[in-house]
């Protein structure tokens, strides 16, 4: 698992800057994590320390390419692997790369399959919206979901709470 480095700060423009570069390079991602939940509430509710993306292992090269274009670089976090690692750009801006392979049934596996690690196909159907650019993104259901497969803090907290009043969703035992 990794772990966004102290003092990382991924604003609204670093954001819509790597959705540009994505799109530029033909590459179509899933906003995941905090910016995800913002995209599904339509506007950033908070700060964030990265950008979670998740990927298509096929469309991993070029977009980190595209990405040391834009001057980030790999972090080299302990706990980085080859389908979860972090890039860096020395204005503080962090992309946090899940890498995935669809499946047969359009789930998105991620790391090897041994480990049974899943976005569930419907996870990936959700839409957003981020500074009136409509983004994918992990579906409401599945953001509260992911959120409470681990002990919570404050944002998380505050994230579950803000999709499951908007989406009509049952609070998680750890959130209420």
């Amino acid at each position: 698992m990794t772990s966004t480095p102290v003092g990382a700060r991924t604003t609204l423009a670093a954001v819509l800057e790597v959705l540009v570069l994505a799109e530029a390079v033909g590459v179509d991602l899933w906003l995941d994590g905090g910016w995800g939940v913002d995209a599904l509430l339509g506007k950033p509710t908070r700060l964030h320390g990265d950008l979670d993306v998740a990927i298509e292992e096929r469309n991993l090269s070029v977009f980190v390419d595209g990405l040391r274009r834009s001057a980030f670089v790999e972090v080299g976090e302990d706990g980085a692997t080859a389908w979860n690692f972090l890039m860096a750009r020395p204005d503080g801006a962090v992309v946090d790369l899940h890498v995935i392979v669809l499946d047969e049934q359009g789930n998105g596996v991620l790391g090897p399959a041994a480990r049974g690690t899943v976005y569930p196909a419907e996870s990936l159907a959700g839409r957003g919206t981020l500074a009136d650019r409509s983004v994918r993104c992990i579906s409401p259901e599945w953001a509260v979901r992911f959120h409470d497969a681990y002990p919570g803090d404050a944002d998380d907290s505050a994230d579950v709470r803000a999709l499951c009043e908007r989406f009509n969703l049952t609070v998680p035992e750890q959130y209420r």
